[in-house]
Order: structure tokens, then sequence, then C-alpha cells
């Protein structure tokens, strides 16, 4: 069973349950990305947030990504060809973890 959620409401089950993981225009960036995936691939998504914190991350600069990975990734571009981005601004992504 699944009930249909806008962005409002995805913001604010992150609020509720893991407040501390993504920014605010982290969440949006998020949110826009899988209702992008969902429509792609007619599969729907479960909201399920302790699942989306640990399969996500989010980084605000790629100096902080490579304290995570360290440097053997100099630009987003090559963190592009191993994994998922998703940009929030202009220094700012959101990583599918690997």
């Amino acid at each position: 069973m699944y009930q249909q959620i806008n962005e409002y409401d995805f913001i604010r089950a992150f609020e509720q349950v893991r407040s501390d993981n993504f920014s605010r225009a982290g969440l949006s960036a998020l949110y826009d990305y899988l209702e992008q995936y969902e429509e792609d691939t007619d599969e729907q998504i479960e909201l399920d947030v302790i699942a989306l914190c640990c399969e996500y991350a989010e980084y605000e600069s790629l100096e902080e990504f490579q304290e995570d990975y360290g440097d053997d990734y100099q630009s987003i571009d090559e963190i592009e060809q191993v994994t998922t981005v998703i940009s929030v601004d202009d220094d700012g992504f959101i990583i599918l973890q690997f």
C-alpha cells in the first residue's frame, strides 16, 4: 500500500526521523531525483527515511567527500564515473554511497 507524497511531506518525514542527515536543499534535490527516477523507471519507491539515509550521503564540498573516500577522486566528474551524483548547489552534492 502506497501513499503519494509531495516535497513538503518528504522533507517533513526526514525532519521527524533524521533531521541531521541532509540539508533542506539536499532533501529537495534528493526528492527531485527520486521523483524523476520513479517517472523514468515506472517503479514506485518506498519512503524509508532510514534506508535512504544509509544509501545516500550529502557533502558540502569535494574536500568533505575526500575525508570519507580518500583523495583518489579529484573531481565530481570522477565520482560520477563510479556512482550517482545529485547536485545540491554550487559545491554541495549527494552521492549514492559505494
